[in-house]
């Protein structure tokens, strides 16, 4: 396809629509007049002979073929945004670039607001982007992050992409604390025959302890599967469901919390968290900024207790 005829303008009308899923409220993001969307959506539908959107009631639905698109569209306005941000000489107190950095909510609990402060002390006019880690990303990193800068997650899962360790967590087990099997502790047999509260349960997709689990003989009961380790404790709450938790996530629960922590009945190997990207951007300024902003943020982290 010859991009030279194609208006590049109608890409990021289309991660708008996607995105929104309205054409007034795409028309908003984009500070477009609704007429004017609206002559965009036209032209794309005519482009990929597909009506996109579609309405279903008082709402408009993706049809199969935008709920492909739609991935792949992000991917490539951030990929272009990458180009055109690109600045001869990085400055933080002027740039007005995005960063955007793909983690889990555990993650950002930890260490998100720590590097946001930092950010906006240090670049007041760029922004921050947190994107939701998933196993479909995971899967799909060395493409992803051509378009955003860093992945966080432990080792374990990625190989031929840069890397850089920014800390160590342990496991912990939480249970309620009316569970019987808390009250006189955890034993290997409560691990094989109690109900499980599961992160990223799949074929392909497990936490570091889920696996270390299973190669010590141990296929945990998975009674619900959650990919927000913040609802953890609440899907624990008030069950005989047990699961393993982060201990910086753990020690952050309300004291008055209706969990109880313990050190889980078989030792499990601590999570090393690390920051990965793309080899190509090894050198560039700005990423090489971003990277070591989030090692700053990070830093009391890799500090003995």
């Amino acid at each position: 396809m010859n991009l030279a005829s194609l208006d590049l303008n109608l890409l990021v009308a289309l991660d708008a629509l996607l995105e929104q899923r309205s054409v007034t409220r795409a028309a908003e993001q984009l500070h477009l007049s609704q007429p004017a969307l609206s002559a965009s959506l036209a032209r794309l539908r005519r482009h990929f002979n597909d009506q996109l959107l579609t309405r279903v009631g008082n709402e408009y639905r993706l049809t199969p073929l935008a709920v492909r698109l739609k991935e792949r569209t992000r991917e490539a306005v951030g990929s272009i945004e990458r180009v055109f941000s690109a600045e001869s000489d990085f400055d933080p107190a002027t740039s007005r670039r995005e960063f955007s950095l793909a983690l889990s909510d555990y993650a950002t609990a930890v260490f998100g607001a720590t590097l946001a402060a930092q950010l906006s002390a240090e670049a007041p006019h760029a922004r921050l982007r947190f994107i939701a880690n998933t196993p479909s990303f995971v899967d799909r990193a060395h493409q992803l992050l051509l378009g955003v800068d860093l992945l966080v997650m432990p080792h374990g899962f990625l190989t031929d992409l840069s890397c850089e360790d920014l800390y160590e967590d342990d496991w912990v087990c939480v249970t309620s604390v009316d569970n019987p099997a808390a009250e006189k502790g955890l034993t290997v047999d409560d691990l094989r025959t109690l109900p499980w509260v599961l992160t990223y349960y799949g074929p392909t997709a497990a936490t570091p302890a889920s696996r270390q689990l299973q190669l010590l003989g141990i296929e945990p009961t998975a009674q619900v599967i959650t990919e927000n380790f913040l609802t953890i404790p609440d899907l624990v709450a008030g069950t005989d469901r047990i699961a393993v938790l982060q201990r910086r996530l753990a020690d952050r629960l309300p004291t008055d919390t209706d969990i109880r922590v313990a050190q889980c009945p078989v030792p499990l190997t601590p999570l090393v968290e690390a920051m990965w990207w793309h080899p190509i951007y090894d050198d560039d300024p700005e990423h090489t900024y971003v990277r070591n902003l989030v090692l700053r943020a990070t830093e009391t982290l890799r500090r003995p207790a």
